[in-house]
């Protein structure tokens, strides 16, 4: 109740209060700030996903402009030599206001990142969007087939399914290359899991359908058993280390991060940037009231 209650009330706190909790995981209000973030986790012995925030716009011309940020974003990071790469998410673009012009938007996109040799993510978002979205990456990945990959989230229902139904598409030489994460949208139960437990154990079955059928992981979890159950599959299967990849996000357990990379394996850290940050706080903890807490530390507690 306690959560839910500040879950509620921080969209009406001032932006400076809030900001004091949402810097630890943003990366900074304009490409300069994530620049410099992508640099220091470079230097660190990690790779990137670039991500400007937003989502769900009302209108098309925030589509264009949108897209165009991102065609100046791939653009800068190729000069800077940022070792990265760059995630998208539909309703950015319009996927709910018109899929066509969607898809043109991020079909330039991922062109751009395919001139350079480089690689675009398509989010997933909440229910009423995984069926478009795994539409548009379809015809994404016919046009560029090493040049895209989807995310996934385990706590859906239907993900095994989807994964399954997209290896129409997967060969040896083009494997699919899916980012695994649990998913963080509030869904119906019909829809989703709900218990710690079964989240959990559909992303372990999730991810050893991908080993076994040679699809590239992105083993996107901040949860301590689930990293042990990869590294066990890992040695169950022999997969090769260029063959998957740990992924978290910007700020959080650098401590279990650190760790994956001493290790020896690959880790890729989402970083987050953009004038919506206060959106893109407030609605991450309307969707994790758990989230609380941790803004109640943050406030108070550093380091």
């Amino acid at each position: 109740m306690f959560n839910k209650l500040i879950a509620a009330m921080l969209p009406f706190m001032p932006k400076k209060l809030v900001w004091i909790f949402s810097q630890r995981y943003i990366a900074g209000e304009d490409i300069e700030g994530a620049i410099s973030s992508a640099k220091e986790l470079n230097a660190n012995g990690m790779v990137v996903t670039m991500d400007i925030l937003g989502e769900f716009i009302k209108t098309l011309d925030e589509a264009e402009k949108n897209r165009d940020e991102y065609l100046e974003l791939i653009d800068r990071c190729e000069k800077e030599a940022i070792e990265g790469n760059y995630s998208v998410k539909p309703t950015m673009f319009g996927l709910l206001l018109d899929k066509e012009i969607c898809y043109q938007h991020i079909r330039a996109i991922v062109e751009k990142a395919a001139s350079y040799n480089n690689f675009i993510r398509v989010d997933m978002e909440d229910s009423p969007c995984t069926t478009d979205t795994i539409v548009l990456y379809r015809k994404l990945k016919a046009e560029f087939p090493k040049n895209c990959g989807l995310v996934v989230q385990s706590y859906m229902r239907r993900t095994l399914q989807d994964v399954t139904d997209l290896l129409d598409i997967h060969s040896k030489e083009l494997p699919l290359n899916f980012r695994l994460c649990k998913g963080i949208y509030v869904e119906p139960v019909e829809l989703a899991y709900k218990k710690y437990e079964e989240v959990n154990e559909h992303f372990l079955e999730d991810l050893e359908f991908m080993f076994k059928n040679g699809v590239y992981p992105g083993i996107a979890t901040h949860d301590i058993p689930l990293v042990e159950g990869a590294y066990k599959l890992i040695e169950k299967y022999k997969v090769p280390k260029d063959m998957y990849e740990f992924q978290m996000l910007y700020g959080v357990t650098p401590e279990l991060r650190k760790s994956i990379v001493d290790k020896g394996h690959k880790m890729r850290i989402y970083v987050p940037y953009g004038k919506q940050w206060f959106g893109y706080s407030t609605r991450r903890l309307k969707e994790n009231p758990k989230m609380a807490w941790l803004i109640i530390k943050a406030l108070f507690v550093r380091g």
